[in-house]
């Protein structure tokens, strides 16, 4: 998180009106009827900053994350990327644009593969996009293996013999290898054990400060939240209920939906310092 950041005056990620849904269809006899899981989202991140996107289960924030990384569609609205309107575009012209905007996701086991070499996780994009020679995309591996903290020792290793929070650095690596200027962790934190999440929170916070990397965070995790973001926005039945700077939406928040989360992640910390035998 990095408030001094925001000193380009355009954003590198503008989501302008942004709605998704999808056809669903209960008993044979019954027609299938529209869900919307994203309606009208509007938000912008700078470079060097971090975007929260918080809420409950189903609330439409990974929807939101799948249409901004283009893996969907969405039916109407634009996302600006780079000064490009990418929402509408064909396959074929999102080349260029995947390379841009990376995605980390939740479970790192099952995001590469476990039989692939680290070398072979981390310049799978470096392939796809055709960057760079053998010798090359060797040499990017190592200087990323590095960066995130694995020994270049190790780039030989299978996937699945790393553990957790080492794959996890892994997706990172392989997120960073184009070069990205937008990360989106989708709950990218979620699922590894506390000092782990510490350890891979630092990792990205310095990732950002040397890159000036702009984040997309999803979450349900207003502790950690607090800790990476500059900015929340609070979404609830495919809607944003709440935007604005982190402190602010954490001590005052002003919608039932962003209350409950304030109240859950305060009942949580209290139960954990009280299963560690200490004074909350």
């Amino acid at each position: 998180m990095n408030n001094d950041s925001a000193n380009s005056k355009s954003p590198v990620l503008r989501v302008c009106e942004l709605s998704r849904s999808y056809r669903r269809k209960g008993a044979p006899w019954q027609r299938a009827h529209a869900i919307e899981a994203a309606s009208h989202v509007n938000f912008e991140i700078f470079a060097g900053q971090t975007l929260a996107l918080v809420g409950t289960s189903g609330s439409g924030k990974s929807t939101v994350a799948r249409c901004v990384s283009r893996l969907e569609r969405p039916d109407a609205g634009e996302i600006w990327l780079n000064g490009t309107d990418i929402a509408q575009l064909e396959s074929n012209d999102l080349a260029p644009f995947r390379q841009i905007c990376q995605m980390v996701f939740q479970d790192a086991a099952t995001s590469i593969n476990p039989r692939s070499t680290a070398a072979e996780v981390i310049e799978e994009p470096l392939v796809i996009q055709q960057l760079g020679n053998k010798r090359e995309r060797r040499q990017r591996v190592q200087e990323l293996m590095r960066e995130v903290g694995l020994s270049p020792d190790s780039v030989d290793r299978l996937g699945m013999e790393f553990s957790g929070g080492q794959q996890q650095r892994l997706a990172i690596a392989r997120a960073l290898a184009p070069k990205p200027s937008v990360l989106i962790l989708d709950e990218a934190l979620s699922g590894l054990d506390l000092s782990t999440e510490a350890h891979i929170a630092n990792l990205l916070l310095d990732l950002q400060s040397a890159h000036a990397l702009a984040y997309l965070l999803i979450s349900h995790d207003l502790a950690l939240v607090a800790r990476l973001a500059d900015t929340i926005a609070v979404m609830a039945n495919g809607k944003i209920v709440e935007q604005g700077p982190t402190p602010q939406v954490i001590r005052h928040p002003t919608t039932p939906e962003t209350r409950s989360l304030v109240a859950a992640t305060e009942s949580a910390r209290v139960r954990l310092t009280a299963a560690m035998g200490m004074a909350p």
